[in-house]
């Protein structure tokens, strides 16, 4: 298992020259960061993403079907529509689930030159592993965590955290993904993030 950083820039310089090393000028490098709900995987993505000109990304949220929308599916869905056509040179869209209304609505494609970040819980799941060049775990204390949710997705989010944490929790260890993380970042107050 990696060390612990507690430094979000160092973080994102770690997975850029490890997806150098690893992808070594073919195609599009691959980095997913997970980690529970309301640890900073988004501020994470994004920090990767502005450090790379010409990256994208892929929010899973947007692939899951709501609170109760599986886990194991919508990693299915992310390699059968995003990773696997993008590893073989196609073009590559996911369906976008749209939370108001509480069902999909129609594909994003999914445009990336040098780099690809997919962000979100299932993001480091072991059915990704043969598409990604890293993987990096993103933890936070639970306190911080749920009030982040909570600033993030309003009260509509606090009947469901205790259910989604208990079926996070549950496919991260089934899964084993932070002890197959190349990088642990753990974020707080004092970072920033």
């Amino acid at each position: 298992m990696p060390d612990l950083l507690r430094d979000g820039p160092t973080a994102v310089d770690r997975l850029l020259r490890l997806t150098a090393a690893r992808r070594a000028g073919r195609g599009t490098a691959v980095v997913c960061v997970d980690g529970p709900s309301g640890s900073g995987k988004t501020t994470l993505a994004a920090a990767l993403v502005a450090a790379r000109p010409g990256a994208g990304v892929v929010h899973l949220d947007d692939l899951l079907a709501g609170w109760r929308g599986g886990l194991p599916r919508m990693v299915a869905d992310l390699v059968a529509d995003v990773l696997a056509p993008r590893a073989g040179g196609r073009p590559a869209a996911h369906r976008h689930y749209d939370w108001v209304a509480g069902r999909f609505s129609g594909r994003v494609p999914v445009e990336a030159a040098e780099l690809l970040v997919v962000e979100g819980v299932g993001a480091g799941s072991r059915l990704t592993a043969p598409y990604r060049d890293a993987l990096a775990w993103v933890e936070a204390p639970l306190p911080l965590r749920l009030a982040r949710g909570l600033a993030r997705d309003g009260e509509a989010f606090a009947p469901h955290w205790h259910e989604w944490a208990a079926r996070e929790a549950a496919h991260f260890a089934l899964e084993g993904t932070r002890e197959r993380a190349d990088l642990c970042l753990l974020t707080g107050p004092e970072d920033g993030g």
